[in-house]
């Protein structure tokens, strides 16, 4: 049955629920390009202000998972379980670069999907973009092998893999519908449902700096991930995770590449940031968990750490880069072929005190403005710009002191930016109470296909 595009939309602007084909009708509408961008974004805006029930969310993940080509692997007969981790962004969040190959060398085998920035929070795809002839976009058969061979494999969304996920992500950076759970959700899982994975471990980033600002907002997103994949068979280990700060010490492309690179070769080292690492290994034990690599948590996340301390982690990176093209020599000599900005500024502290409250998402779009991140789809980022060695909350600042360093292409927009960063960290006389990095776990074991 064929259907107009605008009655769709009103129905759905008016709060009523959508069929199971009309939901279809639009997927395709998407997929194809009948459906126009400010048709999709019109639906996008009510789907964000209305909502959707239970069987519309599992509708349209679903379409959107069979909009294109699905990938298999049973053929390949690996001899570990396929599983994969989704975060919902957040600032200087760069845990996919170390977290893939640590699951990898410890016998799972990672095929992630990732993609571009979305609003203020930067995207995986883009910082792989900083890595000299680094190819994000493999054919499938390039992309099963290295994962067979490699253990992992980081790459862009191909149009073949829901095609209407990849459309419809696009417009929703420019529309400010980022935050709708229906649509991440339907974003989320379409992706990895059609990457044919054994288990998915998300996540979710809740606070100043991620889309579910909320624990209630966090907790809900868990919850609809939670419901929506048991019906598609696939365990789900959703944790809701701190973003009231950036997340290392590092917020760009280029210079988020760099801190993993650090991490990956010297994990102990005083100059990385535990926080991040902690993050990094907590993840890595979920998903070697649920994966059923480990019989526990606890094994599980021995079993990750050894992987990334004895640098096991860091060469199946390196073996990663090079089987997509970057240069053989890139973990030994990452600097050398990172682009670099002509300026790199420091940004003093107005007073002592130690770092309290950070506006996270204001230093996420100051670094947009800079063109690290996007305004309009159509946008070319600039990989040099960002920050480097950015303060933590509770440390404590002397005045004068770098709050960071600005990587910068021309003074006027440094100037502009350090004003804003400067304004986006509070700073305190007493130190901060301590907060915790997960807040909570949602696991779902799923009922079977």
């Amino acid at each position: 049955m064929t259907y107009l595009p605008q009655e769709v939309i009103r129905k759905k602007r008016d709060g009523q629920e959508l069929t199971a084909a009309e939901i279809k009708f639009m997927v395709n509408g998407i997929t194809d390009g009948s459906l126009s961008d400010a048709q999709l974004g019109a639906f996008a805006m009510a789907v964000f202000q209305q909502g959707m029930t239970r069987a519309e969310r599992v509708n349209l993940t679903l379409d959107m998972m069979h909009s294109g080509s699905r990938l298999q692997w049973q053929d390949l007969h690996l001899n570990g379980p396929v599983v994969d981790k989704h975060s919902t962004g957040g600032v200087g969040d760069k845990v996919s670069l170390m977290l893939a190959p640590i699951v990898a060398a410890c016998g799972g085998y990672v095929p992630m999907i990732s993609g571009r920035g979305l609003g203020h929070t930067g995207g995986t795809l883009d910082k792989l973009d900083s890595i000299p002839d680094y190819h994000a976009l493999p054919d499938p058969q390039h992309f099963r092998q290295i994962v067979q061979q490699v253990g992992c494999a980081i790459i862009g969304q191909t149009k073949r893999l829901a095609p209407a996920d990849q459309r419809l992500y696009a417009i929703r950076d420019v529309t400010a519908t980022i935050e709708s759970i229906d649509l991440i959700t339907a974003s989320i899982l379409s992706k990895k449902l059609a990457s044919g994975l054994d288990a998915l471990v998300m996540d979710i980033k809740t606070g100043d700096g991620a889309f579910a600002a909320d624990l209630s907002m966090a907790k809900a997103l868990a919850e609809s991930i939670a419901t929506v994949s048991i019906g598609a068979g696939v365990p789900v280990c959703c944790l809701i995770t701190d973003m009231n700060q950036v997340l290392g010490h590092s917020v760009g492309n280029a210079v988020e590449v760099q801190e993993c690179v650090d991490l990956l070769l010297q994990p102990q080292s005083p100059s990385t940031d535990s926080r991040l690492r902690q993050l990094t290994l907590t993840l890595a034990a979920h998903m070697v968990q649920i994966g059923g690599l480990q019989p526990n948590y606890h094994a599980a996340f021995e079993s990750a750490k050894k992987a990334l301390y004895s640098g096991a982690a860091a060469t199946v990176f390196g073996h990663m880069v090079t089987a997509l093209g970057g240069p053989a020599d890139f973990l030994e000599r990452a600097a050398d072929h990172l682009p670099r900005a002509p300026l790199v500024i420091p940004i003093p502290a107005p007073k002592s005190g130690y770092v309290g409250a950070m506006a996270v998402r204001d230093i996420g779009l100051a670094l947009v403005r800079l063109k690290a991140g996007r305004q309009r789809v159509s946008d070319a980022i600039d990989l040099r710009v960002g920050l480097h060695a950015v303060v933590q909350r509770g440390d404590w600042v002397e005045a004068g002191a770098p709050l960071a360093f600005l990587h910068a292409v021309d003074s006027d927009s440094a100037a502009l930016a350090q004003q804003q960063l400067i304004a986006a960290i509070q700073l305190l006389p007493q130190p901060p109470e301590a907060m915790p990095l997960v807040l909570d776990t949602i696991i779902s074991q799923g009922e079977g296909t």
